[in-house]
């Protein structure tokens, strides 16, 4: 399965179908409304044809159609929604891995040494991960990327002070994400302990 760049061709093949999401649109079905088509197509380069799963969407702003070429089987929406789109989410979770966690970084000049290196960024993610699903899902940040989670939670001026027991960590007065991080320490504290009764 593989995203195709849209033609006249192409265009041509769905633009009854626009006009219907359109005309559904303007009769109050929904703000934006898709409509799923499939063709069999061959572009003059190929050699035979292949089945085409077209998605069109009406909105405000106008139509959009996209265009997947695929030989699996099942219903055009639920190719569409269920397999490509879930695909492009993968995608975004590398790009946050690389991007944003810097996993990519393997300049060390022993293997082992990158290997280490990968091993602590791809920890990273999944304690990032764990905070956004578990602590973060009632919050703005619900769906947040991995760099506004360090930028917005993270990255915060506070005081640490180190006692023989413990480490206190004082956030400012006018702290914006202060629940948040309280509700973040709380399940690291129940972690631990669980941890520790293990």
């Amino acid at each position: 399965m593989f995203g195709l760049a849209g033609n006249k061709v192409l265009l041509a093949r769905v633009a009854g179908l626009a006009e219907k999401a359109a005309l559904g649109r303007v009769e109050g079905e929904a703000a934006k409304v898709r409509r799923y088509a499939e063709f069999r197509y061959a572009a003059k380069t190929w050699k035979v044809e292949r089945r085409v799963v077209a998605r069109i969407e009406a909105f405000d702003r106008g139509a959009d159609s996209r265009f997947v070429v695929t030989n699996l089987a099942g219903t055009p929406r639920w190719l569409y929604e269920a397999v490509y789109c879930a695909r492009g989410q993968a995608e975004n979770e590398i790009k946050d891995h690389k991007l944003y966690l810097k996993s990519d970084r393997t300049s060390c000049h022993r293997f082992e040494a990158n290997q280490f290196r990968v091993l602590l960024h791809a920890a990273a993610y999944v304690l990032l991960e764990t905070l956004r699903r578990e602590v973060l899902r009632t919050t703005q940040w619900a769906s947040a990327t991995m760099e506004t989670i360090q930028l917005r939670l993270l990255k915060l001026g506070a005081r640490v002070q180190e006692c023989k027991d413990q480490i206190k960590i004082s956030l400012p007065s006018s702290c914006p994400v202060a629940p948040v991080l309280r509700c973040s320490l709380a399940l690291l504290t129940a972690v631990r302990l669980t941890a520790q009764a293990l």
